[in-house]
């Protein structure tokens, strides 16, 4: 109940601002100007207790307590390193960046590529804060996760071997920006090792808040180098690496001096003329720093004595230790993959450059309700979340006809906070995402999910690459005008995860979740005292005793004497809550019991549940699987969203994921008396109620 409030109230928050450019939610509640206040105030040097400076902070295997690689550490703030530390000297700079002994290259090339824009580089490390002004052991980063930027505290006691910082440095060894972003980012994903490993687009996209794509180099598009060029221009971060084909690959140097399965970033193009002839360059940078490229147009190659000196001279002042040149065809032929982010409105406040249009989504796939898993897993792959998007209108220089103009919409799924559960042996889950046009008939429908029958008569129009387990997949696509439907999903169903769904596009479209909409209009058969039979009188009367009023403990006995006697649906027995419920539902005087007419009308709503029930149960096997339970919802005359199916399957699914005949029972006599309540308390039928503490109370406590 907890947790489900603090949901609903960060929610609110979000509807608000918080989480935006410049509202940045303060991590785990920690305000940076307050802290340094009080340090100051003190005279104390911040010690971060969210983020302490002990084995933990380290990591959990390779980096755990008891690992060799952790004998000898000791945490130091800068001032105990060097005589006269500095935060930035000279403005950051690609050279700040070193690799030390952690597998983060993904994360350092993205650092490094960070440099190159100033403004998003103030926007992740704020100015306001130094080793000399104000100074009181605490730093601040400010890190876009899953569609909300957040602002992490950090205090600059750091990781040290032999007097030496083990992890990221500056070439400079007196600069502490970079060290003390990385113990940022660490501290957001829980420990310095779950950085070990990654895709330097997770880096883009966390310090941008943008979009990714990623190009396959051996399919690589005939005007990949206008891409770059274009890229560049408009402040995008790129990466690039070559791929592995096996972990005894990993950083294996290769006979022209580049790393395998290591993370480069892309930082400069230009054309040279080269022997009378133009030839492409591109500038990488290794953020190792002293590894370089041994090939043409490497430091020094033959090829920079055929062009232009105050040319060479040029391109030489551009590059610094660890970058080089070379061509694009040796690009091609070398690097496998190339990562570009583009950048959202969010994260730029410039208006020459080019803004995306983008809606984002946050959903969960969870056990039971929305873990449908892949196309391959018919019977659960509608239960999905789906959302809709209606593109009206086409780009200005689309691709398509003139009788058909197309928009161009760029689609990411990210799965969320799997770093952060390494340490408990969660690996990130395979994901995809499918497209899929809306038939006219079904146009403007948002109330309910399209249910499994949809789905076997019509195929995807398009879908992301293959299912993979990355933290985003995202791609562009050029769809015709109209209604489309995204259904993202784990490729194996009954997977829990959290996800976010972000659609991007060049022209405003509009898009929803499908299936947001919460109403009822349940059985409710209407009954007078004289409409019931006299034997239904005598078995009542039978039943209830003297006073012909039929009480809780009485009606659980009836039930379980009724239920026990049938083979055709399994159940455990009613309890004396679900009984007490029941009669609570229809007890229109207040007595705790029930009367005839009450009765009967009970028994016709359990005789109504009991067909539908039956009805869902398709193998006959007594009981309903848990995703089956939109069906029976919605033959019972429910339309719940996401958030409430996945409410009813943790509250009333065994571990193995069905439903029995009385905890199915109990769940719609629950939501009809929830209903009933909430409607008799919206007096203005506006949606909401108010309710003051005494009443919230009385109302949970039915």
């Amino acid at each position: 109940m907890t947790s489900l409030a603090i949901k609903l109230a960060k929610e609110r928050e979000v509807l608000e601002g918080l989480g935006s450019n410049g509202k940045a939610i303060k991590y785990l509640k920690q305000d940076f100007e307050e802290l340094r206040r009080q340090c100051l105030k003190s005279g104390t040097l911040f010690k971060d207790e969210e983020f302490p400076a002990c084995p933990s902070a380290l990591g959990y295997r390779d980096l755990g307590p008891y690992s060799p690689k952790t004998q000898g550490i000791i945490w130091k703030r800068p001032s105990e390193l060097v005589p006269n530390p500095q935060f930035i000297v000279g403005g950051a700079t690609r050279t700040d960046i070193r690799q030390g002994a952690l597998g983060d290259c993904w994360l350092l090339a993205a650092i490094a590529s960070l440099t190159l824009d100033q403004e998003i580089l103030d926007r992740v490390v704020p100015k306001d804060q130094s080793f000399q002004k104000d100074y009181a052991g605490i730093f601040h980063f400010q890190i876009w996760q899953y569609g909300e930027w957040v602002d992490v505290v950090v205090d600059d006691r750091l990781p040290t071997k032999n007097g030496q910082l083990l992890f990221l440095h500056s070439e400079e060894g007196n600069e502490f920006w970079s060290a003390l972003l990385e113990k940022a980012y660490a501290k957001l994903n829980g420990s310095y090792e779950a950085l070990t490993g990654g895709s330097t687009i997770e880096g883009f996209e966390d310090f941008t808040g943008g979009i990714a794509e990623s190009y396959d180099l051996r399919k690589a598009p005939s005007n990949l180098y206008q891409i770059i060029q274009k890229a560049l221009r408009s402040g995008s971060l790129l990466g690039c690496s070559i791929d592995i084909a096996s972990a005894a690959e990993t950083e294996a140097i290769t006979r022209l001096k580049l790393v395998k399965g290591h993370a480069y970033s892309v930082t400069g193009a230009e054309e040279v003329n080269y022997r009378g002839q133009p030839v492409k360059l591109l500038r990488i940078r290794n953020p190792w720093g002293e590894v370089e490229w041994t090939g043409a147009w490497s430091d020094n190659a033959p090829e920079w004595n055929y062009i232009d000196p105050k040319e060479k001279n040029a391109l030489d002042k551009q590059a610094d230790d660890g970058e080089f040149w070379m061509s694009l065809a040796d690009f091609q032929r070398q690097f496998t993959r190339l990562e570009i982010c583009n950048l959202t409105p969010d994260t730029l406040t410039s208006n020459h450059l080019h803004k995306w249009g983008m809606t984002l989504f946050n959903g969960h796939w969870r056990r039971g309700s929305t873990a449908g898993g892949c196309q391959n897993y018919p019977a659960t792959y509608w239960t999905n979340p789906q959302f809709k998007i209606s593109l009206d209108e086409p780009d200005d220089d689309h691709e398509g006809s003139a009788s058909e103009p197309s928009c161009t919409v760029l689609i990411g799924l990210m799965q969320k906070n799997r770093r952060r559960q390494k340490r408990m042996g969660e690996a990130l889950l395979s994901i995809g995402y499918s497209i899929y046009q809306v038939p006219k008939e079904l146009e403007n429908q948002t109330d309910v999910h399209l249910n499994r029958d949809f789905f076997s008569t019509n195929r995807s129009v398009a879908r992301s690459d293959t299912y993979v387990n990355l933290r985003e997949v995202s791609n562009r696509f050029h769809l015709p005008r109209g209604e489309y439907l995204v259904v993202p999903s784990t490729f194996e169903p009954f997977k829990d995860g959290e996800f976010c769904l972000r659609v991007f596009s060049e022209k405003k479209a509009k898009a929803q979740e499908i299936g947001d909409t919460v109403a009822a209009n349940p059985y409710e058969p209407h009954v007078e005292g004289k409409d019931v039979d006299n034997e239904f009188k005598n078995l009542f009367e039978k039943l209830s005793g003297e006073d012909c009023e039929m009480t809780a403990n009485e009606l659980q006995t009836i039930l379980n004497r009724v239920i026990t006697k049938r083979t055709d649906i399994k159940s455990d027995g009613f309890n004396l809550n679900t009984c007490r419920e029941m009669i609570s539902l229809l007890d229109n005087h207040g007595t705790g019991s029930l009367g005839v007419a009450e009765f009967k009308i009970l028994w016709m709503k359990i005789q109504r549940y009991l067909e539908i029930y039956k009805k869902v149960d398709t193998d006959h096997s007594g009981t309903i699987d848990a995703h089956e339970m939109r069906d029976a919802l919605k033959e019972a005359g429910f339309t719940l969203n996401n958030k409430v199916q996945h409410t009813i399957a943790a509250r009333y699914a065994c571990s193995k994921l069905t439903i029995d005949f009385d905890g199915f029972l109990a769940c719609m006599i629950r939501l009809e008396t929830l209903f009933k309540m909430f409607q008799m308390l919206d007096k203005e039928k506006r949606g909401t109620v108010q309710l003051s503490l005494a009443e919230w109370l009385c109302c949970a406590l039915v």
